[in-house]
């Protein structure tokens, strides 16, 4: 049986002529069969791919060869197949957009919060000195964050610059972030740092290394990553739901998209309202001439199209 894994990572560190880099990196992967998607800047590499152990052993150790990437962090999951089905790698101006005007204020490179491993963050969360601060989007927090975390109402990373001020009173105190992987919290502290903001951590690795690492303790419900899995479970400790159904209020860790092409709202959805509604958002939704088919899983690509696991299999060094 053929043994697949998902790798989670990122790296800032400058990379020279990254648009070229792109294409290249592109080709290699390729070469290894593996799918996924990353984005490449010249400010570094942020990525998620997938493929089978063998490809992504030799995928994980040419990166470390590399001096740019030596210190990559991998976030490894064993998955039954991989997790996406089509390769992309694209260079942008940012790993992850930070909303700044003028982006070049902040380098997480050289100067962001202090980085606490899971251990620590475990010591630390519960102190009455300390605030924890999820700096993901509404519907990333909506299906799981940390007991007594301060959320933002924020449709994507970029509008975190709006919404440092909603913390000014907390400035005194010890902020911690985090996010799913952790690249999202080496802007956020980066920024907080230069707004000002003394005492700045960020959980090193995010919310998917606590979970291995920590046992995901007081992490309630899952965690949404970007892939065909959606969600996944990081709390082993003391689990819990606290998501519901947009449609009929029952607790459910399902998030699904609108099957009305036209609204692909991404929202939870228990298993029973999906089939009343045909995994559309609403009545309206459910009635419309370019609903797309409902399969249990509301999840939908642009061509529907089987993942070739021949091609997947293991490739020789």
């Amino acid at each position: 049986m053929i043994k697949y894994q998902t790798l989670l990572y990122y790296c800032y560190s400058r990379i020279a002529d990254a648009e070229q880099f792109a294409s290249s990196h592109l080709l290699f992967c390729n070469s290894l069969n593996l799918v996924g998607r990353i984005i490449v800047a010249d400010e570094g590499l942020n990525g998620t791919v997938s493929g089978t152990a063998e490809s992504c052993k030799i995928y994980m150790d040419t990166l470390h060869a590399d001096p740019r990437f030596s210190k990559i962090d991998f976030k490894i999951d064993d998955v039954d197949e991989p997790s996406f089905i089509k390769m992309h790698c694209r260079y942008k101006a940012e790993i992850v957009h930070s909303g700044l005007r003028d982006p070049g204020i902040i380098d997480p490179e050289t100067k962001t919060g202090i980085h606490l491993e899971p251990k620590d963050f475990v010591k630390m969360k519960d102190d009455e000195d300390v605030v924890i601060v999820d700096v993901r989007s509404n519907y990333e927090h909506s299906i799981g964050r940390f007991k007594n975390a301060i959320t933002f109402d924020m449709e994507n990373f970029r509008d975190f610059p709006e919404k440092i001020n909603e913390l000014a009173k907390y400035k005194n105190k010890k902020i911690v972030t985090y996010c799913t992987g952790g690249i999202k919290c080496e802007k956020a502290s980066a920024l907080l740092l230069h707004e000002g903001f003394e005492n700045v951590y960020q959980l090193h690795g995010g919310i998917i290394k606590y979970g291995k690492e920590a046992g995901g303790e007081d992490f309630e419900g899952k965690c949404y990553v970007f892939d065909n899995r959606v969600a996944v479970d990081v709390n082993s400790v003391n689990p819990l739901v606290i998501s519901t159904c947009r449609n009929c209020g029952a607790h459910t860790t399902k998030m699904i998209n609108c099957a009305n092409p036209e609204c692909n709202e991404h929202f939870t959805q228990c298993d029973g309202c999906g089939e009343k509604l045909d995994g559309a958002c609403s009545d309206s939704c459910q009635s419309h001439p370019r609903i797309r088919v409902y399969d249990g899983t509301g999840y939908y690509v642009k061509v529907p199209q089987p993942i070739n696991k021949e091609k997947l299999k293991p490739v020789k060094a």
